[in-house]
């Protein structure tokens, strides 16, 4: 194994640039070619490839750092011996041939021209089928010389492609997410025009040498100096493409990431890939919004309401009135309250009140608690409520079905989701395959996800594929209230405090624990009666817990 400085390969006309991103660490497994950092100019950002492969030693760079061609990057211990020539610059390789230098002001003179001129991508170096991400003209607009057209982009650079001429675009042949090559036609100019220097790629200064020999690279191309995509401008007006490196661009790409809404934390604030996944969690589990999720989304309660055909929403100056205290809703209390809205709009819903008589089985849950003191599993009343409706859900299957276009879904499956009181708003916890489960098991289960929707820590299979949901207030109080039930559910069970009342037993008002229940049904799928017989079973269960075994 033999140690190997990866040196700066040539960079083309740049003098010093700027380490902004470290993408290996000492101890990393690295593959020839594959992104080492990250240095931008006040022209250009790219990645410097890695010239072998191999483990990395010793970093010599750190952010902040100026480097320029021939610079040591790091020291990578080689596998076998194909490193003996990787750390060649590529002017080192061509002073080998004989090289006859061509003025670059004798190529740059073209004669003035009139009629239809064809613009073709000119050398973009040792790059092939690389993706149009960008288009920065239409038909119509006056071209000037070298003036960006497109924007292309390959694994390890960003480049734009300038216009050869000036005059009036007539046509382009390119659209966003088309490869080219060297020579592809882009489009058809047509005026007076005067045709550019021809675009040398990697010209690093007023020469281009010309070798007679092949020449072998010992690197693969790590930028286009003249022109490369323009760099990032703290404090500037945002302008273009965000401020990411091109594997960064392409890892939000494959994730459908908008990476315009992505908040960078590296460097100048460039947006690295830990951002890229962090925005995507946030996204998932229903914490951020993208914008375009946002535009499809109803007005919340501060909308206008014009999507709706209703009068503007009002607006009040409550200062006017006496002392005032303002905060800014959090980010699941917006995000809730448009599902909410939209919920509450598009949905008939109605809702019916019962009672079922829980005397014994709050008699049952408390000997069993008894019994099960040493296991640390507590069994709440919520639990066997969500095992009395698996059995309802069974029995009245147009419960645990949604609606698809004009058909409904039924589904053989019962995952039933339970609202949480967290810090940071209501959450909806989802305990899968509830009929699989006994009472023990799902109260072990509903502890562990209140637990992580309190501390915040809920991922997306968490709290998405729930087919009926209970909303319970617990012991805080009140009778009876109307949820909203959760798209793409159909219903939704309601349950306030229980109580103890006078109840008739045929002979005498003997004293019963009472629980109040609230169903709210999507009458689209649902009609009345089915509804009342699934609140009378549903009570039935509750009142003699044996009914869940037939």
């Amino acid at each position: 194994m033999a140690l190997v400085e990866v040196q700066v390969p040539d960079i083309g006309d740049f003098d010093e640039v700027t380490v902004i991103e470290l993408m290996v660490k000492v101890g990393d497994t690295v593959k020839a070619e594959q992104s080492l950092i990250t240095v931008e100019s006040d022209k250009a950002s790219m990645e410097i490839p890695s010239s072998t492969a191999g483990v990395v030693k010793e970093m010599r760079v750190a952010l902040g750092d100026k480097v320029k061609q021939g610079s040591i990057v790091l020291v990578v211990e080689a596998v076998g011996a194909v490193a003996a020539t990787t750390v060649a610059p590529a002017a080192a390789v061509a002073a080998s041939a004989p090289v006859a230098v061509v003025p670059v002001a004798a190529v740059a003179a073209a004669p003035a021209a009139s009629g239809p001129v064809q613009v073709h991508v000119p050398d973009i170096g040792d790059f092939k089928d690389v993706v149009v991400i960008e288009v920065m003209v239409k038909p119509g607009d006056t071209i000037k010389a070298e003036q960006s057209l497109i924007t292309v982009e390959s694994d390890k650079a960003a480049m734009e492609i300038p216009s050869s001429a000036a005059g009036v675009l007539k046509e382009l042949k390119v659209k966003v997410g088309d490869t080219v090559n060297i020579g592809d036609l882009l489009a058809i100019l047509e005026g007076t025009v005067v045709a550019a220097a021809p675009a040398v790629a990697a010209a690093p200064a007023a020469a281009v040498a010309v070798s007679s020999a092949p020449v072998v690279a010992a690197t693969p191309v790590a930028a286009i100096a003249a022109v490369a995509a323009p760099a990032h401008a703290p404090g500037g007006i945002a302008v273009g493409l965000p401020h990411a490196s091109p594997s960064v661009r392409k890892f939000a790409r494959e994730l459908g990431v908008p990476l315009d809404e992505v908040k960078g934390n590296g460097p100048k604030g460039r947006i690295t890939q830990d951002d890229v996944q962090t925005f995507t969690k946030s996204v998932m589990t229903g914490a951020a919004q993208t914008k375009a999720q946002a535009a499809k989304a109803p007005a919340a309660s501060g909308g206008d309401g014009a999507a709706l055909g209703l009068i503007p929403w009002p607006k009040v100056d409550f200062a006017k009135f006496g002392p005032i205290e303002r905060k800014e809703m959090g980010r699941i209390k917006k995000i809730s309250g448009a599902n909410l809205l939209r919920n509450a709009i598009m949905i008939p819903a109605v809702t019916n009140h019962d009672d079922a008589d829980i005397t014994d089985l709050e008699a049952f849950r408390v000997s069993t608690n008894k019994e099960n003191e040493k296991s640390g599993v507590k069994v709440t009343m919520l639990a066997f409520l969500i095992k009395a409706c698996v059995a309802a859900l069974k029995k009245y299957p147009e419960f645990n079905s949604s609606l698809d276009g004009d058909a409904i879904v039924y589904k053989n499956y019962w995952h039933i989701g339970f609202a949480a009181d967290t810090p940071n708003g209501l959450m909806v916890p989802v305990i899968r395959d509830c009929d699989k489960k006994g009472v023990l098991q799902i109260s072990q289960e509903m502890g562990e996800l209140a637990k992580k929707a309190r501390d915040g820590k809920l991922g997306p299979a968490e709290m998405t594929g729930a087919t009926f949901t209970i909303s319970s207030l617990g012991g805080i109080g009140g009778k009876y209230f109307t949820p909203i039930i959760n798209a793409p559910e159909v219903a939704i069970l309601g349950v306030c405090k229980s109580t103890m009342e006078p109840v008739w037993d045929g002979k005498q008002f003997v004293p019963r624990l009472m629980l109040p229940l609230s169903l709210t049904w999507d009458h689209r799928v649902i009609d009345g009666a089915a509804a009342a017989r699934f609140n009378a079973f549903l009570g039935q269960i509750l009142s003699d817990f044996r009914r869940v075994l037939l």
